[in-house]
C-alpha cells in the first residue's frame, strides 16, 4: 500500500548570520490513510519544523533536503502553485497558539467563511450552515451567538476550538495537528481527541500528531516518533514503545509526570485572602444608547478562603470563571461582594489605596512569551518593580536579581539576555523570579505548566512547592491540567459557567467527587 505521506531522508538546516544550524537531521517516517502517527519530543526537538516541511511553510533561511512525497507527488521543490492547491485543502494544520494564527479584525464568521469560500466555494447561507455545522462539532456553546465575536473575546480554549473548526473545514487527506490540546481543559481535549478519532475513521484521514504530552499519544496515536536533537531516536507501534521503551530518552520521557502531593499546609497559618458571595458579572450593551439588555455572569455567589502555605486549585473548562474569579480577587476588574486581603476589607478601596499592596499580589500568567517584554533584558524585567514598589533600596538591584535567579534555577549570568534567548521553561522561571523578587504573600499562577515539556513541568511544578514551603506563600493555582493541580493543590474549587458546583479538600474531591461535573472532569482524566 503506498503511504499517503512519505518522509524519507529529510534534513532541515537553517543559516543565519553567515552559520548553518540544522534543525532536522535524516528523519524518515510514513502516515497511512486513517492512521495516526505522534511525534514525541521536547521544545527545540525538530518536531514542528518537521511537519511544516511538509508543505514548505519554512521560511527562506532554511534549507531542506531529503524527499516528502504527498500522494506520490513530491512536495520538496514543487512549484508554489501547487503547494497553495494543498495547503488548507489537501493537507491541513492546527497550530499550538490560536491567538497569533486568528487575525484579530475579522470575526469568527468571517475567518471561517473564507476558507471556505475559497477552497468549496461555499457562500452565504449554506456556508452559514457549514459553520454552525463545525462550530458545534467543536465543542463552541452557543455557537449562532459567536459568529459576530473577534478572537479576543474569546477564551483561549475556545479560539483553539475556532482553530480546529477552520482545519477541518475543507475535510483534508491529512491533519497535522501542533499541540492542538494544549489549551483546552481535560473534557473538551477528551471530545476533540474523540472527535479527530472519529473522523479520521469516517473520513479515512490520516494524522499527524504533534505533541509533549504522552497521555494523548497513548490515546490517539497508532505509532510514535520520538524525536531528540532533531533526530528520531525511537519509532515504533504506540503500545511497544510504552510498555518496552528501548531509548534512555524514551524512558525519561515516560517516566515524566508530576506526582505526589504538596506538604500539608500549616494548620494555623495566618489567612491571607478570602472572598464572600463575590460575584462579577459584565454587562451586555445593545443599540444606539448602548442599553444593557442582560449580563454575562462570569462568576457568582464565590466564597473562598486561602490561607498562607496553602494551595487552591482552581479547575473548569474554558470560560468558567477560573481566571475572573482571580482578577476579581487582584482587584484587576470589577466585582461585587466582599474581598478581604490580609485581613483587611479592600473591596472599597481606590487604585492608589491599593498600590501598597500590589506587591504582596503577584500573578504569573500562562504564556511566558507574551507576558515578558522581547525588548527588554532579564535583569530589567526581573528588577522593574523593586523600583517601584522601593524593595530594599538599599541593596543593589544586581544583587537581588542574582538571589532570585539561583532561587528560581536560573543561571545569574544569563541575566542580560533576552526572553527569546531563552527556552519555554526558562521564560516561564523568568515570569516566577519577577513575581518572587518583590517576596509576595499571595501568587496568582494562571495555566503556568500548560504550555510546558512533561519534563520541564515536573521541574516547575516541584520549583513552586520548594517556594511555598519556603516562604509560605498563598497560591491561587488555575490549571486545566488535573495531574498537575494534585500535584500543587490542598484545597479545590471546581467552576462551571461561573458556578462553583465543588469546594473541598482536594483528596476529597480527587476522590470522593460530590458533582456530577467534577466526576465528569476526573473521568476525562483516566
Amino acid at each position: 500500500m503506498t503511504a499517503l505521506l512519505d518522509v524519507r531522508d529529510l534534513t532541515v538546516s537553517f543559516r543565519q548570520d553567515g552559520r548553518e544550524t540544522q534543525a532536522v537531521r535524516g528523519v524518515s517516517f510514513s502516515l497511512n490513510r486513517g492512521e495516526t502517527v505522534a511525534l514525541v519530543g521536547e521544545s527545540g526537538s525538530g518536531k514542528s519544523v518537521t511537519a511544516l516541511s511538509t508543505v514548505s511553510l519554512l521560511p527562506d533561511s532554511a534549507r531542506v533536503t531529503g524527499s516528502v512525497r504527498y500522494d506520490g507527488a513530491e512536495m520538496v521543490g514543487a512549484d508554489e502553485r501547487r503547494l497553495r492547491q494543498v495547503r488548507g485543502n489537501d493537507i491541513s494544520f492546527i497550530f499550538q497558539e490560536p491567538m497569533t494564527s486568528l487575525n484579530p479584525l475579522h470575526t469568527i464568521e468571517k475567518q471561517l467563511a473564507e476558507s471556505l469560500a475559497l477552497h468549496q466555494s461555499l457562500v452565504g447561507d449554506a456556508a452559514r450552515g457549514r459553520i454552525l455545522e463545525l462550530m458545534n462539532k467543536v465543542g463552541i456553546r452557543d455557537a449562532e451567538s459567536r459568529l459576530g465575536a473577534y478572537p479576543h473575546q474569546l477564551s483561549g480554549g475556545q479560539r483553539q476550538r475556532v482553530m480546529i473548526a477552520m482545519a477541518l473545514a475543507n475535510k483534508p487527506d491529512i491533519l497535522i495537528a501542533d499541540e492542538p490540546t494544549t489549551a483546552l481543559d481535560v473534557t473538551i481535549q477528551a471530545q476533540i481527541l474523540d472527535l479527530l478519532a472519529d473522523l479520521k475513521k469516517t473520513e479515512g484521514m490520516g494524522m499527524l500528531f504533534i505533541t509533549h504530552d504522552l497521555g494523548i499519544v497513548r490515546r490517539i496515536a497508532d505509532r510514535v516518533c520520538v524525536m531528540k536533537g532533531g533526530e528520531i531516536v525511537e519509532a515504533g507501534p504506540t503500545a511497544e514503545i510504552f510498555a518496552n521503551p528501548q531509548h534512555p530518552y524514551t524512558q525519561t520521557l515516560l517516566a515524566a509526570e508530576p506526582k505526589g502531593a504538596p506538604d500539608p499546609a500549616p494548620e494555623t497559618g495566618e489567612e491571607i485572602v478570602s472572598t464572600s458571595n463575590l460575584k462579577v458579572w459584565f454587562p451586555i450593551q445593545r443599540g444606539f444608547l448602548r442599553k444593557t439588555v442582560g449580563h454575562v455572569k462570569a462568576v457568582n455567589d464565590t466564597t473562598l478562603s486561602v490561607r498562607a502555605g496553602e494551595t487552591l486549585g482552581i479547575v473548569g473548562e474554558s470560560g468558567s470563571g477560573k481566571t475572573t474569579l482571580a482578577l476579581a480577587i487582584m482587584r484587576l476588574i470589577a466585582s461585587e461582594g466582599g474581598i478581604t486581603f490580609l485581613g483587611q476589607d479592600v473591596r472599597q478601596w481606590s487604585t492608589r489605596e491599593l498600590r501598597r499592596l500590589r506587591k504582596d499580589m503577584q500573578i504569573v500568567f500562562q504564556d511566558p512569551f507574551g507576558s515578558l517584554s522581547p525588548r527588554m533584558t532579564a535583569f530589567q524585567i526581573i528588577s522593574e518593580g523593586l523600583s517601584i514598589h522601593k524593595v530594599d533600596p538599599q541593596r543593589n538591584a544586581r544583587e537581588l536579581v542574582a538571589e532570585v535567579m539561583a532561587e528560581t534555577g536560573l543561571d545569574p549570568a544569563t541575566m542580560d539576555r533576552y526572553p527569546h534567548e531563552f527556552s519555554g521553561g526558562q521564560r516561564q522561571r523568568i515570569a516566577i523570579a519577577r513575581a518572587m523578587v518583590l517576596r509576595p504573600r499571595l501568587l496568582v499562577l494562571d495555566e503556568p505548566t500548560s504550555a510546558l515539556d512533561m519534563t520541564v513541568q515536573v521541574q516547575i511544578v516541584n520549583l513552586l512547592r520548594d517556594l511555598q514551603k519556603k516562604y509560605g506563600l498563598a497560591y491561587l493555582f488555575i490549571s486545566h491540567d488535573l495531574k498537575v493541580v494534585r500535584a500543587m493543590s490542598h484545597k479545590i474549587i471546581v467552576m462551571r459557567a461561573g458556578d462553583v458546583v465543588e469546594y473541598g479538600e482536594a483528596q476529597r474531591v480527587f476522590t470522593a467527587p460530590q458533582s456530577d461535573y467534577a466526576r465528569e472532569l476526573l473521568a476525562a482524566l483516566t
